[in-house]
């Protein structure tokens, strides 16, 4: 029976580039309506979990599923059809530069949606709203402060209502006061919207601040897994050299 609690579930998953297993026989779940944080040193397989989940990279062996489907098995309508229903949020917020903050926002609905005009300029302007930054809308990227080009990007990443986002390093950059900023604005779009989070982070204090599970990713497999809490007493040796 599959794990209807789980959005996505990864059972027995391995990855490799060539010679260099990142992934070995790894299983974990991210429950519906939760932040999962996913955590590990550089090179670990974090942003690899992103991209198998993305369908960006296919598993050499086990299931990648999200919302029940195997994303390694779905053609290419279907994945389309998959990463319609997810966000993603890059390092950097990758904007467009030559587009305006409000023509950001309306790209993925542009792209993926028949709204009319007045259709699509509410639904930026709820999403920006969202992000606090409605009156930012007709500034260029080159206008505004990194935090809050993470805002509009992060504004990008909702704007068609997705169930799951996925943040890779969403504070790297930040100076402490747009770290926390962002870090709360993550947990409250999780409960406000209903949505299902992933965050891959190196930064613990905030990151264990707003996660309802942490999932360290070491040597190709999971080292940890539980509440915020629960990792940080763990008693393995490579878990607290990550935590300290």
């Amino acid at each position: 029976m599959p794990d209807t609690s789980a959005l996505v579930d990864l059972r027995n998953v391995t990855f490799s580039y060539g010679e260099r297993v990142i992934l070995r026989d790894v299983s974990l779940q991210v429950p519906r309506g939760k932040v999962t944080a996913l955590m590990g040193a550089s090179g670990g397989g974090k942003t690899t979990v992103l991209r198998l989940i993305g369908g960006q990279q296919r598993a050499q062996n086990g299931q990648v599923l999200f919302a029940g489907q195997d994303v390694g098995q779905l053609d290419a309508a279907g994945l389309f059809a998959a990463r319609r229903r997810m966000g993603m949020l890059f390092q950097f917020g990758a904007l467009f530069t030559d587009l305006s903050v409000f023509e950001n926002v309306a790209f993925p609905l542009r792209e993926h949606t028949d709204l009319s005009e007045a259709l699509i300029r509410d639904v930026v302007l709820m999403k920006l709203n969202a992000v606090g930054l409605r009156g930012a809308r007709d500034l260029l990227p080159s206008q505004i402060s990194g935090g809050m080009a993470r805002r509009v990007a992060l504004a990008r990443a909702i704007a068609l209502d997705p169930e799951l986002i996925m943040y890779d390093e969403p504070f790297a950059g930040l100076d402490p006061i747009s770290l926390g900023t962002a870090a709360q604005l993550i947990r409250r779009l999780n409960d406000t919207l209903g949505i299902t989070s992933i965050v891959v982070s190196h930064d613990l204090e905030e990151t264990f601040h707003i996660a309802d599970q942490v999932i360290i990713l070491a040597n190709g497999g999971v080292a940890a897994r539980g509440t915020p809490d629960e990792v940080r007493h763990s008693e393995d040796p490579l878990v607290q050299q990550f935590i300290h």
